[in-house]
């Protein structure tokens, strides 16, 4: 289980990576998405994730999950939602004023040249 989990982190790291080094708008905000989610993951693999113990103190029981990672893991969706839509609302806006979606503000032809 550990090498599946470990695999997907990797998988999506490197598909994040590659989508954020495009030169388009679009796939680097899903490149940027993707980066977010691997941490997510990560982050949920460094708790230790525990099955079946109570995250809260209680009577009568002995072993405890670790809620901090459930909460680092939460606030990281929040902060990456609200990245994402101001990253879509940053390149519309340039879209608006370039008429290009290129990162670099760059007009190109139909054949790819500037």
């Amino acid at each position: 289980m550990e090498i599946l989990l470990a695999l997907i982190i990797a998988v999506l790291t490197g598909v994040g990576v590659f989508l954020t080094l495009r030169a388009r708008t679009f796939p680097v905000v899903l490149g940027l998405t993707f980066l977010a989610y691997a941490v997510n993951l990560f982050l949920f693999a460094m708790g230790r994730l525990n099955i079946n113990q109570a995250a809260i103190i209680q009577e009568n029981v002995t072993s405890y999950s670790d809620p901090l990672p459930q909460a680092l893991v939460l606030t990281a969706i929040v902060i990456s939602f609200g990245m994402t839509a101001f990253v879509i609302v940053l390149s519309l806006k340039a879209y608006g004023e370039l008429n290009s979606d290129h990162v670099d503000g760059k007009v190109l032809d139909k054949d790819g040249d500037k």
